[in-house]
């Protein structure tokens, strides 16, 4: 059996919480972990930068709170994800405060970077770098990650085109370490079925869009609630990288999600100027919508996937 960073199994059910551009703040990171999972949010939704002084405070301390009132079931760790594309002017400060926080994980994206690594190993945190492909996985365990996060087909946002059970046996024929698996999973079967695959953690994110404590709008919470796989598009229109999105946001700005034209991924753009806005008009979602049939608090949602996956283990094991 693989032997986890401390951090990673603090967790009490196999589950990272994606961070959600926008979507994610403190109030659902504390109520993920609270839960059992590993909360996360991107440091860029704390606008402006100076408040991600206050967030990371508020994390730490209502966790810290949590722990103290509930001995017999503490929270599990949370992540802060990191975009070091050169696009991204924040980072330099924004790493300074998860330094002054000690943020036990670190999820990067866009980019593998072994500084960042590195500094993130210095105050002794541990370092998720998410990848769409084994040769990007190569890459960020060379540059030091200590994990991966494999971004498979039908991912919500940013997401591969590879099916997680190929990107996970290719990973798995060379890496060992800590692996969570993202694309379509949005309750407790698709859970267990990560773990089956060689996974340790599910990385879930668009059924968090619909909870109570997401920053979402109320149109985009019912939006996921009304949708299914059929209602993703797979586009790199509108921050330059490919990514899914819900179709109906996309006719909402008067486009035609079935005829989008390309983007060149040379020029990201992550919302700033853009018409319409990635992420604030132009709804991420994934491919596992289908399985959300209402807004809930984040809580009682990882406690259903829970009870999803106890009785998918007890169906399997009876079948064996």
């Amino acid at each position: 059996m693989r032997q986890l960073p401390d951090v990673l199994q603090k967790a009490r059910v196999p589950i990272i919480c994606s961070p959600l551009f926008i979507i994610s703040n403190p109030k659902l990171v504390i109520a993920q972990c609270v839960a059992g999972a590993i909360g996360s949010m991107p440091a860029l939704n704390a606008r402006p930068a100076e408040l991600l002084d206050d967030w990371l405070a508020e994390i730490t301390e209502g966790l810290r709170a949590w722990n103290d009132a509930h001995p017999d079931s503490p929270a599990a760790p949370f992540a802060i994800n990191q975009i070091v594309h050169r696009s991204n002017n924040r980072l330099d400060h924004d790493m300074e405060l998860c330094e002054k926080y000690k943020v036990p994980l670190i999820i990067t994206s866009l980019g593998a970077r072994q500084d960042v690594f590195d500094a993130v190993h210095d105050w002794g945190g541990v370092v998720m770098h998410d990848v769409i492909d084994n040769q990007f996985a190569h890459k960020a365990i060379e540059k030091g990650a200590d994990g991966l996060i494999a971004v498979a087909a039908g991912a919500g946002g940013h997401a591969g085109t590879k099916s997680p059970f190929a990107l996970v046996q290719e990973i798995r024929e060379w890496f060992d370490g800590p692996l969570a698996l993202s694309g379509a999973i949005a309750d407790g079967a698709s859970v267990l079925g990560a773990l089956a695959m060689g996974a340790d953690f599910a990385y879930v994110g668009s059924a968090f869009i619909a909870t109570e404590e997401a920053q979402a709008a109320d149109a985009y919470k019912q939006a996921i609630v009304a949708s299914t796989s059929d209602d993703i598009v797979y586009s790199n229109l509108f921050t330059g990288v490919h990514g899914n999105y819900l179709a109906s946001s996309i006719r909402a700005a008067g486009l035609d999600p079935e005829n989008l034209p390309t983007s060149d991924p040379s020029k990201m753009n992550f919302g700033s100027d853009a018409k319409p806005k990635p992420w604030k008009d132009i709804w991420g979602s994934g491919q596992g919508v289908g399985a959300v049939r209402s807004v809930l608090p984040a809580g009682d949602l990882i406690a259903k996937m829970s009870q999803e996956y106890k009785a998918a283990s007890d169906h399997l094991r009876s079948r064996m």
